[in-house]
C-alpha cells in the first residue's frame, strides 16, 4: 500500500538534536532599489525543502545583499583620499580611496598598523576595515565598495515582516557579516542585525548538567547561528541567504545593541 509522503519527514526540529541548513535557490545578483523582500520570498517559495516555514526557523541573510538594494555603497571613482588614506596605502599596498572610505565611516580609529585598520562603526562593532568591502560585488568588482547598513535591525525587521505578510510565519531574522576575531586567524560569520529573537542566551544562574550553578555563561545564539549559515552559504558560491532549522533561539524583540560589549569590559582594546 503506497502512501503519501510526508513533506515534513526528516525536517530538522528543535527537540530532536539535529540542525538543518538550507540555502536559497534563485537569487538573482542583487542592484541598488532591487526589491530585496519579494526576492527572498520568492527564494523561499522556490528552493526544496524550505516550505512550510516554523517559527523556530531562523532566516540568515548576509550583509552585502542588504546594503546593496538599500544602496549603502560608494563608488570609487568618486572618493578623493586624503594624506593619511593616501600614505597608508602606499606603504601596504591598498587601494587608498578604500582607505578613504574606512576613516570616513570610522566612529574611532582602534588601530591603523600592518596594513589593517579596525575601526569603531557608528552601530559600535569593532571590526577590520569598519565593515567596506569590495569582494563579491558582481560587476562593479573593484570600482564599488559596499558600507554596512545604516539600521541592520531595522533591516531585519523588514525582511521578517515581508516574510510574515506573504507566507503567514513569523520566523524570526539574523543580518550576518564576516568578523576577525582577537588572537586567532580567520573570520567567522556574526550577527550585525537581529529582528524577532534575543541576539544572546543569558544561562548566569542556571544549573549546568551536573547542577552546579553557572556565574558566566552567556551564550552568543545569533552569531552561532549565523556561521553555521555561513558554513552552507560559503564565500564564493553565490549563495547569500539560508534557513537556519532547529536552533530554536529564544524569542523576542532584540537588538544587536544587546550583545555589544561596554568598554569597560572590554579587554582588548
Amino acid at each position: 500500500m503506497s502512501r503519501t509522503a510526508d513533506p515534513n519527514a526528516g525536517a530538522a526540529d528543535p527537540s530532536d538534536g539535529r540542525l538543518e541548513v538550507i540555502a536559497l535557490d534563485g537569487i538573482p545578483e542583487i542592484q541598488v532599489g532591487d526589491d530585496l523582500e519579494s526576492l527572498l520570498v520568492e527564494a523561499i517559495r522556490a528552493t526544496p525543502g524550505a516550505l512550510p516555514l516554523a517559527e523556530h526557523d531562523v532566516l540568515v541573510v548576509t550583509q552585502k545583499i542588504v546594503s546593496k538594494a538599500e544602496g549603502a555603497t560608494v563608488d570609487l571613482d568618486t572618493v578623493d583620499a586624503s594624506p593619511e588614506a593616501v600614505e597608508f596605502a602606499a606603504r601596504w599596498d591598498r587601494d587608498p580611496r578604500q582607505i578613504e572610505v574606512v576613516l570616513r565611516e570610522a566612529k574611532r580609529v582602534v588601530r591603523m598598523a600592518n596594513g589593517v585598520l579596525i575601526t569603531e562603526t557608528p552601530h559600535g562593532f569593532i571590526c577590520a576595515n569598519g565593515g567596506v568591502d569590495a569582494s563579491n560585488l558582481g560587476p562593479g568588482s573593484g570600482r564599488v565598495v559596499t558600507l554596512l547598513p545604516v539600521n541592520p535591525d531595522a533591516s531585519a525587521t523588514r525582511i521578517r515582516t515581508a516574510v510574515r505578510e506573504r507566507l503567514g510565519v513569523d520566523v524570526p531574522v539574523i543580518v550576518s557579516d564576516s568578523f576577525g576575531r582577537p588572537w586567532r586567524w580567520g573570520i567567522v560569520d556574526v550577527a550585525i542585525g537581529v529582528s524577532g529573537l534575543l541576539p544572546l542566551d543569558d544561562m548566569r544562574g542556571l544549573p549546568d548538567a551536573d547542577g552546579r550553578i553557572m556565574h558566566s555563561t552567556i551564550r552568543a545564539t545569533a552569531d552561532e547561528i549565523a556561521t553555521a549559515a555561513e558554513l552552507v552559504l560559503r564565500k564564493t558560491a553565490r549563495r547569500p541567504v539560508a534557513i537556519v532549522r532547529g536552533a530554536d533561539p529564544t524569542r523576542g524583540e532584540g537588538r544587536i545593541a544587546d550583545a555589544l560589549m561596554p568598554r569597560e569590559f572590554d579587554l582588548f582594546q
